[in-house]
């Protein structure tokens, strides 16, 4: 984790993660046919530690914005997690990268967890009925993601479970449940 989260996918070398591991390269081989399959197995994971913290059943409604400051808070502890992430997911975007359907996979789940989440408060009338919801998570990901690249740079300049959570409270203040507000 620690050399692809510090040199990216390109710039790791087999060599330097099986000496870092304590083995020989053919012997991280033996358990990872390729760098493709080891990056595969260090997403995995990442994204299974993820979710042995939701247990057996995710938080309803927004319990689960709740959940997100509590996953960030955690991060803010965890920098060479964030920083695989980040360094991972930004060269993802670049053309044949081998982690680019893992990370279109994962915002596309990402997205639609959180927009059921929002769903379900609507349902509970802790939002308005009319919430754009795929609108309102796009946006909670954008900043979680965005707070993450300003923490690695600047851990001191930045609260990412702070700004995290007055940013979502933001959006719920304008997405309450209001009887004298038009639809």
């Amino acid at each position: 984790m620690e050399t692809f989260a510090t040199r990216g996918y390109h710039h790791a070398s087999l060599a330097e993660i099986a000496e870092r591991a304590g083995l020989t390269q053919p012997g991280l081989l033996h358990h990872f046919r390729s760098k493709t399959a080891l990056l595969s197995g260090v997403l995995e994971l990442r994204d299974n530690s993820e979710m042995a913290q939701l247990g057996t059943e995710r938080p309803r409604g927004l319990a689960l914005l709740d959940h997100l400051v509590e996953t960030v808070r955690r991060n803010a502890e965890r920098e060479g997690i964030v920083r695989l992430y980040a360094v991972l997911s930004a060269e993802s975007v670049t053309e044949g990268h081998p982690a680019q359907d893992f990370f279109r996979s994962r915002y596309t789940g990402l997205r639609a967890l959180v927009a059921e989440a929002l769903t379900e408060a609507c349902e509970l009338g802790e939002t308005r009925a009319d919430t754009d919801v795929e609108s309102v998570a796009n946006a909670i990901i954008a900043v979680m993601d965005g707070l993450q690249l300003q923490w690695l740079l600047a851990p001191e300049s930045v609260d990412m479970a702070a700004t995290t959570r007055r940013t979502i409270d933001a959006l719920l203040a304008d997405l309450r449940a209001d009887a004298d507000r038009p639809a």
